[in-house]
This record gives C-alpha cells, structure tokens and sequence, in this order.
C-alpha cells in the first residue's frame, strides 16, 4: 500500500515535516478529530473506536488521545477532522504527524 496524501498548497522550513521536511512515515494512519491545540506545533487527537467483549458478544465504545505533531504548511485547529500517520518519536509523547485536514469546523 502507498502513502499518497494530498500536499498543502503552503510551505514550511520545519524539519519535522513529512512534505518539506525530512521526516519519514512508516506504520498506521489513522483519522479522527483534534480537541486541543494549545501547544506550540502540538495537537492532541481524539480517535473513537469499538472494542469487541467477547463475554457478552458485545461491542463497547472506547476513545485515545493521541499527542501529534502538527507542521505550520498544514495548520489543522481545534474540532479539525484529521488523517495522522505514525513517524519517529519525535519527543517523549509525539509519534504522529498530522498529514492531511479531511474537513474544517
């Protein structure tokens, strides 16, 4: 499978850029919606997901925060629907890169 996303019309000189930079992507992509970006290049996505209990044949709802790097060409903000791809850690915490905006609040 490749990874084909689409490429923001601005640029960056950030070096943690997939686009601009020399960050490789490498792993899962994953979607969901941005509830923080008080960070500086920072935002923390939230991904909802079903996980299946197998004693009683049900589903239930569980949700993660995922901490990712967010490069100025993209410049997602809050309540964003994102697509993040998995990367080198960048820090302690951040993983994940922001590659592509899906739809803006």
């Amino acid at each position: 499978m490749s990874l084909t996303f689409k490429k923001p019309k601005k640029t960056c000189n950030d070096r943690n850029c997939p686009f601009h930079g020399d960050l490789p992507i490498r792993g899962r992509v994953l979607e969901g919606v941005i509830i923080s970006a008080k960070m500086d290049k920072t935002v923390i996505v939230k991904r909802d997901y079903l996980h299946y209990v197998s004693k009683f044949m049900r589903y239930e709802r569980r949700h993660s925060c995922i901490p990712s790097h967010n490069p100025p060409c993209v410049d997602a903000k809050e309540g964003d629907r994102v697509i993040i791809a998995e990367c080198r850690p960048i820090s302690k915490t951040v993983s994940f890169v922001v590659v592509e905006k899906l739809e803006e609040k």
